[in-house]
């Protein structure tokens, strides 16, 4: 092997490995999924509503500007604060909360 073949290689190795996503460990819900909504924070409050619902999730009730946030099938709770009409806080709570 050729010192350029050698560099090409070590670069192309470099290279993808930077290239590669972090997703989640292995237990740990995707932010912005069916378990944790952490994605929709700062999100405008009328459009990201029917996101949330598409993923599952429905509201349970509701005290002042915060929601409570439901998911059945896979039994995660979320609590969301509006402000100034977006999403200013997005907690994952346990299912009891809901």
């Amino acid at each position: 092997m050729t010192l350029t073949t050698r560099v090409l290689a070590t670069a192309t190795v470099f290279l993808l490995a930077a290239c590669a996503e972090d997703g989640p460990t292995v237990g740990q819900p995707s932010v912005g999924s069916s378990s944790d909504l952490s994605a929709f924070e700062g999100a405008r409050a009328g459009q990201a509503e029917m996101g949330i619902q598409n993923l599952g999730y429905e509201l349970i009730r509701t005290e002042g500007l915060t929601a409570f946030w439901f998911n059945r099938s896979t039994g995660a709770c979320a609590r969301i604060t509006t402000s100034d009409g977006r999403y200013s806080d997005v907690t994952m709570l346990p299912p009891g909360d809901c």
